[in-house]
């Protein structure tokens, strides 16, 4: 809705001015004199000019839908009207992206349409497992439980994601460091050398001439070297998104020694832990491994859930299709295979993404405690394998002399 600044007085003749909200001028005058404010002057309040353009728009964030999550619920639990839930809920975010659109969900539901329905239209900030499970607390008349069960869902998620993103910053910030080092010595300190070398009248050491022609061909191709990274990196983006290229890529990392390893435990984990939240809120199960498979992350776990999804269409167990995708370890399998004979899929399914949070943490922690004496050996081997070779030809001037 359109913003209006006022100017006026109120019944005391005291000066005031402020912003209000209203579908035009006259709405917000008749506002206005609810609040016995005499003779306003109203005028649209100017729009940002960049208030249109997406990379200026403050984002989404996940703690912004979690505090939301939580809020309304606690506010249906209460006994106020999802209207009203939404009109206040909107009015004090102070995420302008987030106001805007929990305003546009309101008057949706005003006209009578349901929240999924209405969350559906921002998929960039609620996604297909929330509009699901929405769904499935309005239709059972759960809707606060479903919201509670979302927030804690989605700050476990957030957990996860905070977790990975931890294990995984620290070896990419000292490799990046370790690159601009290797590249400040060999574009600015190595010369330096060479002019010294120039007045010695004997050949250079191997090792030495090796670093000279290093340090010669970066300064020469500096701008080159830096091109072809970029494109390098832009091509393996524009692999990546090709269907082929995300399954190769994929596939891949599932292999990789360590991070393949930490990979799978993490896709078994949000699996897990995502379907069990869903059938728990009485999502059907053949809905909920459709979102379930679009959430993955990973195109090789992507296309075992929805073979997975096929055969229960089929008639098959859930167990069956799992173990033949070579996906999943054969102890979730056997796990899920009891849960599902006994009837208690969703409570085997939590326990399991319980028991991979914390085989998650295990693994981010033997990882970060493998690579921080890796990239101490590798950035000292890197600088004292540069430092004594150029020392090298004045250690062997001071043998001659």
């Amino acid at each position: 809705m359109p913003i209006y600044v006022w100017k006026g007085k109120n019944s005391f003749g005291e000066k005031r001015k402020g912003e209000i909200e209203a579908l035009d001028e006259a709405g917000a005058r008749a506002q206005l004199r609810r609040l016995r404010i005499d003779n306003p002057t109203v005028k649209e309040k100017p729009k940002d000019i960049f208030e249109n353009i997406d990379f200026f728009k403050p984002k989404v964030t996940g703690k912004d839908i979690v505090i939301f999550t939580r809020q309304l619920s606690t506010m249906i639990d209460a006994g106020l009207p999802l209207v009203q839930c939404l009109q206040i809920l909107g009015k004090q975010q102070s995420n302008a992206t987030f106001k805007k659109v929990l305003l546009s969900i309101q008057n949706d539901v005003e006209t009578g349409t349901t929240l999924a329905d209405s969350m559906r239209k921002h998929p960039k900030v609620f996604d297909n497992l929330y509009s699901n499970m929405i769904e499935a607390g309005e239709l059972g008349g759960i809707l606060d439980t479903i919201l509670s069960r979302l927030a804690s869902f989605k700050e476990k998620a957030m957990a996860l994601q905070k977790k990975i993103k931890g294990a995984m910053t620290y070896p990419v910030i000292c490799l990046a460091i370790s690159i601009l080092i290797l590249i400040v010595i060999l574009v600015f300190v190595i010369p330096v050398f060479v002019e010294m070398f120039a007045s010695m009248d004997s050949a250079l050491p191997a090792v030495t001439q090796l670093v000279v022609d290093m340090s010669d061909f970066v300064k020469g191709n500096i701008i080159y070297i830096l091109m072809f990274g970029i494109l390098l990196f832009y091509g393996i983006k524009k692999i990546y998104n090709t269907e082929k290229g995300r399954l190769k890529i994929d596939a891949f990392i599932l292999k990789a020694p360590v991070i393949g390893q930490l990979t799978r435990k993490v896709a078994v984990s949000k699996f897990t832990r995502t379907l069990s939240t869903m059938l728990q809120s009485g999502v059907p199960i053949l809905d909920a491994l459709q979102v379930v498979a679009r959430t993955s992350g990973n195109k090789i776990v992507e296309r075992a859930v929805l073979r997975v999804s096929e055969s229960i269409a089929e008639g098959r167990p859930i167990a069956e299709p799992l173990e033949e995708s070579g996906v999943f370890p054969n102890m979730v399998v056997q796990m899920i295979n009891v849960g599902e004979s006994v009837g208690a899929l969703d409570t085997m399914l939590e326990k399991i993404a319980d028991f991979y949070d914390e085989e998650v943490d295990q693994a981010v922690e033997n990882l970060t405690a493998m690579i921080e004496p890796f990239m101490m050996v590798f950035l000292g081997g890197m600088i004292g394998g540069l430092v004594v070779a150029m020392y090298l030809p004045i250690f062997q001037m001071a043998g001659k002399i």
